[in-house]
């Protein structure tokens, strides 16, 4: 029979990810996908307090804020087509009032220290190796905001250079905390902008640098998503229509392997539990006063009851007031 897909066998990490971890992910775009997947199933991730962040200088830049406790003043911000921006954070921080600005960028500082502070698993996907600079203070920025691009200085990093980065992060965070671990992903998203030869230099400079961390580091692990699209998926069916970033089904393949590979056996095992009640917390009845409904709630009651009783540890509060309502 002949194969149209090449697929090969994905790891079991030798320390799984659990229900009662402490998860921060940060990165790309792609990050969010497996994070959103994971708070909807009740794990305490916290996903991108910088926003999406591409590159491995402005991720560690990012973590050391979180380590140094720092808070963002309006020093720190910049007005750009009437929206105050922080040359740090993604865009969705950004707005026309400055102190809103500020207290939603400090806000999500406190979290992601609280988190990191106590974190079993810190979950980086790097997107691209490309950093921008902004020229006139020789800063590596995060996002540039829509600013013209004259105003940056464009550089691929070299493989030393990026692992200098995260190294050196490393070592600082092993310091802080001694239970974290560290799975690396690399994003399948096609950086296209930069053009598809550049896009592969790019992933190559992080897929070198991932894997001599890995190696020299006993807590660190990497999950392999952007091999499960690019090689085992390999079709422009799995991508949306910008040809870009993967789909629902790429995303829901590279979940099922992470659920597979990257949790315990239990864990696994709650996973469509949690889900049951997920599904009924949406269910649209026709008629909320009819006995049937009051009979749908009580059932979904109870489950959820037993559930929080059996796993203290779910974070189920919202389905339980929903279901009692």
């Amino acid at each position: 029979m002949t194969n149209f897909r090449l697929t090969f066998p994905v790891s079991p990490l030798s320390t799984p990810v659990r229900y009662t971890d402490k998860i921060l992910m940060v990165g790309s775009c792609f990050a969010e996908e497996i994070g959103e997947r994971l708070q909807q199933y009740h794990f305490d991730a916290v996903i991108n307090p910088h926003g999406i962040l591409y590159n491995p200088i402005s991720i560690t830049q990012a973590l050391h804020t979180y380590l140094d406790g720092r808070q963002y003043t309006a020093a720190d911000l910049f007005q750009h087509n009437d929206l105050w921006h922080s040359w740090d954070h993604h865009s969705r921080f950004s707005g026309p009032d400055q102190e809103s600005v500020l207290a939603g960028i400090n806000a999500a500082q406190e979290t992601a220290a609280k988190q990191l502070e106590a974190a079993d698993w810190l979950i980086i996907t790097l997107g691209s190796a490309f950093t921008y600079t902004l020229a006139a203070v020789n800063q590596v920025v995060g996002n540039c905001h829509k600013v013209p691009g004259s105003a940056f200085h464009k550089k691929l990093l070299s493989p030393p250079d990026a692992i200098s980065a995260l190294d050196n992060l490393m070592h600082r965070l092993f310091f802080r905390n001694r239970k974290v671990k560290i799975m690396f992903t690399i994003s399948p998203v096609r950086y296209t902008r930069d053009g598809v030869v550049e896009n592969n230099l790019s992933k190559a400079v992080l897929i070198q640098t991932v894997h001599h961390l890995v190696n020299k580091f006993d807590r660190l692990f990497y999950f392999p998503a952007y091999e499960l699209v690019i090689d085992d998926l390999r079709d422009y069916r799995f991508y949306k229509e910008d040809l870009v970033h993967p789909n629902d089904l790429a995303v829901n393949y590279v979940w099922d392997h992470f659920t597979a590979n990257c949790l315990g056996e239990e864990d696994r095992q709650l996973l469509p539990r949690v889900a049951e009640l997920s599904r009924a917390k949406q269910h649209k009845p026709f008629n909320r006063e009819s006995a049937q409904h009051k009979q749908f709630l009580q059932t979904y009651a109870r489950k959820t009851k037993l559930l929080m009783e059996e796993f203290p540890f779910l974070k189920l509060h919202e389905e339980w007031q929903y279901f009692n309502q």
